[in-house]
């Protein structure tokens, strides 16, 4: 059975690349002008000096930016956010999590829980947030209203780090359920899966 069409599959493989480029070229710039106490290892960066890793960004951006938006297209004109990613309850979220925390929430291929649904809104509002304050850091004087908005280029700074690290964590969280239930990856390269299934306790 037809569990991830092959429009979805894409964008998400796509996202996936330029999600891993724009963290590490992302790593590279932030080590140039430090904002924390602290550097991100080299072998974790890309782009090899500063230079190198804006244009790493740069080509990434534009792709995740162009991907992101064919998802969203995708995803409200063919029901797909409809189906998956709603309806969306707090009583639902709450039940799920506890289930999770005990290792006794159930899978089942193609059906999204409450928590699955709940990250997947939160990390596509990341990805809206750090590309405005992305934008406010790239242009501060061209695009002034978007960053007075942030509170200013220092703020705006800290904001799309803070963003990077929610989406950070996410694609963590993300491959971390893949090697734990690793079923759930050949779907995503071939589509087809077992919806019939019974439900298996998974964390």
């Amino acid at each position: 059975m037809l569990l991830h069409p092959l429009a979805i599959r894409i964008a998400h493989w796509l996202n996936a690349f330029a999600i891993v480029c724009m963290l590490m070229s992302g790593w590279a710039i932030y080590n140039a002008s430090p904002i924390f106490g602290f550097r991100f290892p080299a072998w974790a960066t890309l782009g090899g000096w500063l230079g190198g890793a804006i244009a790493w960004h740069f080509a990434a951006m534009w792709l995740l930016l162009a991907n992101g938006l064919f998802y969203l297209l995708y995803g409200v004109a063919s029901g797909h956010f409809r189906r998956h990613f709603l309806p969306l309850r707090a009583r639902d979220v709450m039940a799920d999590a506890r289930q999770a925390l005990l290792l006794q929430l159930p899978h089942r291929p193609g059906v999204y829980n409450a928590v699955q649904k709940l990250l997947y809104w939160t990390v596509i509002a990341l990805g809206m947030l750090a590309v405005l304050s992305g934008l406010a850091i790239w242009k501060p004087v061209q695009l002034e209203v978007l960053s007075d908005l942030f509170g200013g280029f220092d703020t705006a700074r800290k904001v799309h780090f803070f963003a990077m690290a929610g989406i950070a964590t996410f694609v963590a969280v993300h491959l971390l359920l893949v090697i734990l239930v690793p079923k759930t990856l050949l779907p995503m390269v071939t589509g087809r899966g077992r919806s019939n299934e019974h439900a298996e306790n998974t964390p």
